[in-house]
């Protein structure tokens, strides 16, 4: 049995909607079998699936395919969920990243003023 790829990411639940998982696809944030996939795309037991989402990549194996909706508990056991497991230094680190670049937001955004490229001229004549 096989059905469309943005259809079964949506009945897995790895999107919330269909048009989401077929915008992803259309994006090229859907690979399947290591090609990327459009959304139209059919897929069967056994397929390698690898989703982007956010900044985060998901490896999935799929073990069913489901011929009508399913909970959230029975959505879980249509796939194997192969993706590594980020060590908890990884975790810490982008942890204490994103801190960083909250309490300290970039100075400059975009092009600089008149007055801010004259005080950085000013800077590097020294």
């Amino acid at each position: 049995m096989e059905m469309r790829i943005d259809k079964w990411l949506k009945m897995a639940r790895i999107f919330k909607k269909r048009n989401e998982a077929a915008d992803a696809c259309g994006l090229g944030r859907v690979k399947l079998n290591g090609q990327v996939a459009k959304a139209s795309r059919e897929v069967k037991v056994g397929d390698q699936i690898v989703v982007k989402i956010g900044s985060r990549y998901r490896e999935l194996e799929i073990l069913e395919i489901p011929t009508r909706g399913l909970s959230g508990k029975d959505a879980k056991l249509a796939y194997k969920d192969n993706t590594p497991e980020i060590p908890d230094e990884t975790v810490e680190l982008i942890k204490l990243q994103r801190r960083f670049e909250r309490q300290n937001p970039r100075k400059y955004k975009g092009r600089p003023t008149k007055k801010e490229r004259r005080d950085w001229q000013k800077n590097q004549e020294h």
